[in-house]
């Protein structure tokens, strides 16, 4: 298959670009480098050495298979998109391509507007486009859990769509499962779905969306051939996600610093089960569903302070409570059903002390680009 993969230089965007290329298809990245210029405005860095894009493409071509890229901003040049589909021709469009970080997109009213701005008009061009060019092309679209919220008000959380009876006809129906976002990043997410309905109810367009869990982990078999194909690895307060900041934090001696008591539960996924993932939504295209296809992207549920619990006995780290800075519950039950993926073959990694030694190794690695200071810097809302 031909495959577009917006956003194919970011932290799921690269492992799974290299994962579909190396299972045979043909692979255009495209990409407006933006998560690097982030790093810069926030004074961050990745723990890995990042190679440029145009050395990852060219080692990946040589070890991994057929890979290109465009630098292109989706948001703002859509003659530009329309012109590369036309082009390319891709049987799919993976939508990578979205700011991804909660605390960045709360920290000012520059970064609500450029979340919204990036996020929304980007996966609203690529549908439009889609229309334009060519209406059998499959868009797969990276999610999030948090469009559900993390209550039990409605039992578990099932794959998108709610089951209801309506009181006053008697009647049941399924209806898209009611949004609760915690943040303006899961608050594009939520109008995504919107966009993504719409184009379908009208154009029939064939839209898959992912809701992944939290992502944690940074190789994969692909990443892992060669130093320019490394993956990124956050650790800060803004970008580093809970897992992947605890290891850096234990790697460093550092405490394991945990938002509120720790009761707070999610879904966990690991990176290579995110490029697995999209690569069996990509490679079965449900052809007869008439409504956006919704498939809950997880392994596992964990509470925060069971993490860190499990990092203190295996690292011997301090654990260390400070107020947490996000509006949400200080506690929560969470059950999650993920049969849609598990159908089409996907057998998840689930956390353990193997996988936790991985990462943890390289963190040891690169120690030398560990910065303390980046740790605590989730701004409050």
């Amino acid at each position: 298959m031909k495959i577009m993969v917006v956003g194919g230089d970011g932290f799921c965007g690269w492992p799974t670009t290299l994962h579909l290329a190396r299972n045979g298809h043909e692979c255009l990245i495209v990409d407006n480098l933006s998560r690097r210029r982030i790093d810069e405005e926030l004074g961050s860095n990745s723990l890995t050495s990042i190679a440029t894009l145009t050395d990852r493409v060219r080692v990946a071509k040589g070890l991994v298979g057929n890979i290109s890229f465009k630098i292109l901003d989706i948001a703002s040049e859509y003659d530009r998109l329309i012109e590369t589909i036309r082009d390319f021709r891709p049987d799919a469009i993976i939508q990578f391509g979205e700011q991804r970080a909660a605390p960045y997109s709360m920290i000012d009213d520059r970064t609500r507007r450029y979340t919204v701005d990036n996020n929304i008009t980007g996966t609203h061009n690529i549908c439009s486009a889609i229309v334009e060019v060519d209406r059998n092309i499959h868009l797969v679209h990276l999610g999030t859990m948090g469009v559900y919220g993390y209550s039990k008000d409605f039992g578990a959380i099932p794959e998108g769509y709610l089951d209801i009876e309506i009181k006053s006809t008697g009647k049941d129906v399924s209806v898209l499962y009611p949004s609760n976002p915690g943040s303006v990043y899961h608050m594009t997410k939520c109008l995504d779905q919107l966009i993504f309905q719409f184009y379908v109810k009208n154009w029939g367009l064939r839209v898959t969306d992912l809701h992944q869990g939290i992502v944690w982990g940074v190789e994969t078999d692909e990443t892992k051939l060669d130093p320019m194909l490394v993956n990124r690895f956050d650790y800060d307060g803004v970008y580093g996600t809970v897992l992947n900041r605890f290891i850096a934090q234990a790697a460093n001696g550092y405490p394991l610093t945990v938002y509120g008591a720790g009761g707070q539960s999610r879904a966990f996924i690991h990176i290579s089960d995110t490029a697995r993932c999209v690569k069996l939504a990509v490679e079965n295209p449900d052809l007869s569903n008439p409504r956006v296809r919704i498939f809950n992207q997880v392994a596992e549920a964990r509470s925060i302070g069971e993490l860190a619990n499990i990092l203190k006995e295996k690292c011997g780290c301090e654990i260390q409570n400070v107020p947490n800075p996000r509006k949400e519950l200080p506690e929560n039950e969470l059950e999650v059903h993920s049969m849609g993926l598990r159908s089409l073959g996907f057998d998840p990694i689930t956390l353990s002390n193997h996988l936790i030694d991985d990462v943890h190794f390289i963190a040891e690695a690169a120690k030398s680009g560990f910065n303390a200071e980046k740790v605590l810097t989730s701004p409050k809302w």
